[in-house]
């Protein structure tokens, strides 16, 4: 369900606060064949280096297509497609991933208050993120993850929150994050 608040609200406001249009889901539906060799139709990844993308808060989704637009992201695969995308692409694949319902469970006899205290605040105890503007964690290859915070470690990608969190972290701080939300039972129901 705030999958599809976001949506309403993201597709029908601009950052300003002005109306803008709607996103159509099912046109994103159509964009998202280019991305499912490697995210799949509905947003679950189908190769160990690409996210899953099913269920993404609206915001952060338009966001990293944006990045990878105009450069301010870079990856060898994502820049290149996202580049061929108008903003209207952008929005309705966003929109479509969006759309996608996620339940995430902890492993039996895993604890919440054992998650990483550093992610817990955005991205939730069982990998469901809690603001717009953070990623889903749950069921992602840890070898993803510790990619990415390696990343913001050493400056690679940049971001007000992250790069500050992961300034500091060890190689076994990094492995022990990643290893948690992989653990997690991460399921992805088509969107309507």
């Amino acid at each position: 369900m705030r999958h599809l608040c976001l949506l309403a609200l993201g597709g029908l406001m601009l950052a300003g606060g002005s109306p803008a249009f709607a996103a159509d889901p099912a046109a994103g539906r159509q964009v998202a064949n280019m991305c499912r060799t490697c995210h799949g139709l509905d947003g679950y990844a189908q190769i160990p280096i690409a996210p899953h993308i099913g269920g993404e808060p609206l915001d952060y989704l338009e966001a990293q297509l944006t990045a990878f637009k105009d450069g301010t992201r870079e990856h060898e695969m994502m820049s290149i497609v996202a580049r061929g995308l108008s903003e209207t692409q952008i929005a309705d694949v966003s929109a479509w991933y969006a759309a996608h319902e996620v339940t995430a469970t902890l492993p039996e006899g895993v604890a919440a208050e054992d998650a990483p205290e550093d992610c817990v605040a955005c991205h939730g105890a069982d990998g469901l993120s809690l603001v717009p503007d953070a990623p889903n964690l749950a069921g992602e290859v840890n070898i993803y993850i510790d990619t990415q915070l390696k990343a913001f470690r050493t400056g690679k990608r940049t971001h007000e929150i992250m790069t500050d969190i992961a300034a500091d972290l060890t190689d076994a701080e990094i492995r022990a994050y990643a290893d948690w939300y992989a653990a997690v039972t991460l399921e992805i129901a088509p969107a309507p």
